[in-house]
């Protein structure tokens, strides 16, 4: 199977969604979509959000849960949901891609817009006003001034998720959807190349460097 993920780098859903393709062994043409400019992406998809999956045959998958339901039905084996915890990994990831991660990416803000900035004032711009649009006028700038309370609410999320991988390598033993959910998330604090999961949580630090090395030849 061939594929084509159009992405944005930055955004923890693309992240989750490249390492199962990984995992799978999926080759993947990596798209990265310009912010601005979202006119291939349209093209194929007939939409602008970002996960975008484009499968043999030119069908297009869109957004992370659809994009997996897709993958475990066309590729079954490696599977994301083992048998016996199918039902807490869809529990954990939906958890994960929601409520975890508004707390996420409020964290994330200063280096979002550090990273857009680099690609111009446009692009700086323009995810200015997306985010205003979305959240008000003034939302980054408010996180910026809110980034020690954003970082306190962080550690408390990611306090119990660092004791559950205790002398574990993933949630739930077995490697499973809610750890590509999580693994997401955390890119939020590691899309920089700098790793910026508080040094406490050392089993989180380790999981997410377990993930980022994954690809299909090692055993899960």
């Amino acid at each position: 199977m061939n594929t084509r993920l159009f992405q944005l780098y930055p955004d923890p859903q693309s992240a989750k969604v490249r390492k199962i393709l990984e995992f799978k062994g999926i080759s993947c043409e990596v798209i990265e979509v310009d912010f601005l400019d979202r006119a291939e992406l349209f093209a194929v998809s007939r939409q602008i959000e970002v996960p975008a999956l484009e499968i043999d045959g030119g069908e297009v998958a869109v957004g992370s849960e659809w994009i997996v339901t897709r993958l475990e039905a066309l590729m079954p084996e490696p599977t994301v949901l083992p048998p016996l915890s199918r039902g807490l990994h869809l529990t954990l990831a939906r958890y994960f891609d929601t409520g975890l991660s508004e707390v996420m990416m409020r964290s994330a803000i200063p280096d979002l817009r550090e990273f857009y900035r680099r690609q111009g004032d446009q692009q700086l711009a323009f995810f200015t006003m997306v985010q205003d649009a979305r959240y008000g006028a003034g939302f980054c700038d408010r996180m910026a001034e809110a980034s020690d309370s954003n970082w306190q609410l962080v550690r408390e999320l990611l306090l119990p998720l660092d004791e559950a991988l205790n002398e574990k390598a993933f949630l739930m033993g077995r490697l499973g959807l809610a750890d590509f959910a999580l693994y997401g998330q955390l890119w939020n604090l590691g899309f920089t190349g700098e790793l910026k999961i508080p040094r406490e949580f050392s089993n989180l630090r380790e999981f997410f460097k377990r993930i980022d090395r994954l690809s299909a030849a090692i055993e899960p």
